[in-house]
């Protein structure tokens, strides 16, 4: 006898559960994997950078054709002599041949208690005595002596303010105006002196002259090739910003979400060239950094100290460019140039050698010459990231060309687009 069959399909209340089951499972597991992401975030450390404003730009760079770096000029401006010094000391000689006659305003002075009556002033009571005063010998100066006293008796009660000329100046009234600017001379000289310009770089508030031969704000724009497990295309910035001494290069990368990537210089500029303070990288979601001060404190808090002139991977290319515009290195195929780089793993001395020029076709700027720059391998590296750099004198010794490489089928081809300054 033959059993009926059951149908093994599940009854519609039946199947609607287990379909809501699967929905529930699927969105706990996203909510769980948002949760680690956030978690992941928030274990991040801080951020070492300051928030820095967003340029504006209001030109494009284009080839120009290049020249030699010119000679550092003296900044010194030159010393302008105070004219008040030539003033005061010339009309000493001439008072003496003024006609003797002028010295009949000296009674204008003689009555304290009515400085400004006009009647005093015109009435010339010592007319006599004046006139023997000025008639005297040139040669008897003691014998005017005498005379001079005399005829100043009457004013002994007034205010020294107004106390009678110097007997010895043949000038008469003229000579107390003559000698309060001799007297003023040394003192305005030197006040005069003390302010005269001073260099730059040496006055409160102004800005150091040095910094003349850094380029303003400036957005290199790139073209992104390469290759990672498959054709990359995507685009890429070099950002350069100053406001005043202080500085941020910024290097970004945008190919997508797994490999977008962000390096973050920010420092001083000084005289002898950029001085870096921190420096931070963020590659995919995990961002690592270095503090340079004294020291270099590296990212898993070790210290090490801090050679002269280092750069980090970011700064890097703004210090080289600026060296070779100043003519601090020649720029030419045969040549290198060597500094210490401070990287969140470690600092190591790198040595770039000028391997040749090649003439780069841009997709806009069209055909332009660059010395290319290749770093030596490390006795041991941090890591397997170079970076090959051409740096084209047309165009203000920027970085048109950027090569990053980490391993033989893995790299990163920056070829610059536009370029964009204050």
């Amino acid at each position: 006898m033959a059993w009926p069959l059951r149908n093994s399909k599940p009854s519609g209340p039946r199947r609607a559960a287990a379909r809501g089951w699967a929905i529930a499972t699927l969105i706990t597991l996203v909510l769980h994997l948002l949760a680690l992401a956030w978690l992941s975030l928030l274990m991040q450390p801080p951020s070492l950078l300051k928030d820095v404003a967003t340029p504006f730009y209001t030109r494009t760079i284009t080839p120009q054709a290049a020249e030699q770096p010119p000679p550092a000029a003296d900044s010194t401006p030159n010393p302008v002599r105070p004219s008040v010094r030539i003033a005061s000391a010339e009309p000493t000689a001439p008072s003496a041949a003024k006609p003797p006659g002028k010295a009949k305003a000296a009674p204008k002075k003689k009555l304290p208690k009515r400085p400004a009556s006009a009647p005093p002033v015109a009435e010339p009571p010592e007319t006599p005595q004046d006139e023997q005063v000025a008639q005297a010998p040139a040669e008897d100066a003691s014998a005017a002596e005498p005379a001079s006293h005399a005829s100043s008796a009457p004013q002994a009660s007034e205010p020294p303010s107004s106390a009678p000329p110097d007997p010895a100046s043949p000038a008469g009234p003229e000579s107390p105006t003559r000698t309060a600017d001799a007297s003023a001379a040394p003192a305005s000289s030197a006040s005069e002196a003390s302010s005269a310009p001073q260099p730059a770089h040496a006055a409160s508030g102004a800005t150091p002259a040095f910094l003349a031969s850094w380029p303003s704000d400036t957005r290199l724009r790139y073209r992104l090739g390469g290759n990672y497990r498959g054709e990359l295309h995507g685009d890429a910035e070099v950002l350069w910003q100053r406001d005043g001494t202080n500085y941020q290069a910024v290097i970004q990368l945008d190919v997508g979400i797994l490999l977008s990537s962000r390096f973050t210089s920010q420092g001083e500029i000084t005289e002898g060239g950029l001085r870096p303070k921190v420096y931070e990288e963020q590659i995919r979601k995990k961002r690592r950094g270095v503090r340079l001060d004294e020291d270099v404190r590296l990212d898993n808090g070790e210290r090490v100290p801090r050679p002269q002139d280092i750069q980090d991977a970011a700064s890097q290319f703004v210090e080289l460019g600026h060296r070779f515009a100043t003519g601090q290195v020649r720029l030419q195929p045969g040549g290198q140039v060597n500094f210490w780089l401070a990287r969140p793993g470690g600092v190591d001395e790198w040595t770039y050698d000028m391997v040749g020029e090649d003439t780069l076709y841009l997709p806009k700027l069209g055909p332009v010459p660059a010395v290319h720059l290749k770093p030596r391998p490390l006795a041991k590296p941090r890591g397997p990231i170079t970076a090959e750099i051409w740096f084209a004198p047309s165009l203000q010794y920027l970085p048109v060309r950027i090569k990053l490489t980490s391993g033989p089928d893995t790299y990163v081809d920056l070829m610059v687009d536009t370029i964009e300054q204050q």
